[in-house]
């Protein structure tokens, strides 16, 4: 069995169990994901700097993805599209060799205005995480939720 372009060989009686691969994949996917929204509780994602080249992935973002409206629902079927993959491998490959776990996959909530939740999450690349997060911190559009989560305290308090 061949393992894409490589030309690296499978032996099915070495290889370690997929499902339990996969099932790594998701749990480092839902870390992530909690993570960010734990962070994003503590601090106004305006002020947020998820890598140390956020300037660079922004300006980049915004040249290869002009019409992209943080504000906006994403649109996973363009997104996912022939034309739309391309375009995003395009793009995350420009990070190959300077952001780790680039290609790795993660959560990605379709609107900003909504928590993580079933239907309002969709699996992404990490470089597809960091452009549209943060597009979506400059705009302070992920501001919310370090509010919520400070109003709450504000109000317990004596």
């Amino acid at each position: 069995m061949s393992l894409g372009p490589a030309g690296a060989s499978l032996n099915p009686e070495q290889a370690e169990n997929f499902e339990d691969l996969e099932k790594q994949f998701a749990v480092k996917a839902v870390q992530h994901m909690t993570t960010y929204w734990a962070i994003l509780e503590k601090m106004k994602g305006s002020n947020l700097r998820l890598t140390k080249m956020d300037d660079e992935i922004y300006e980049h973002f915004k040249k290869e993805f002009p019409d992209f409206d943080p504000k906006e629902t994403i649109d996973e079927d363009k997104m996912k599209s022939k034309e739309g993959k391309e375009k995003w491998r395009n793009f995350m490959m420009t990070y190959e060799k300077t952001v780790d776990d680039y290609n790795f996959g993660t959560m990605l909530r379709s609107n900003p205005k909504f928590e993580y939740g079933e239907k309002e999450t969709i699996f992404a690349m990490r470089m597809q995480f960091y452009a549209i997060e943060i597009a979506r911190n400059r705009a302070g559009l992920n501001d919310w939720i370090y509010e919520q989560a400070h109003s709450t305290e504000n109000n317990s308090k004596p």
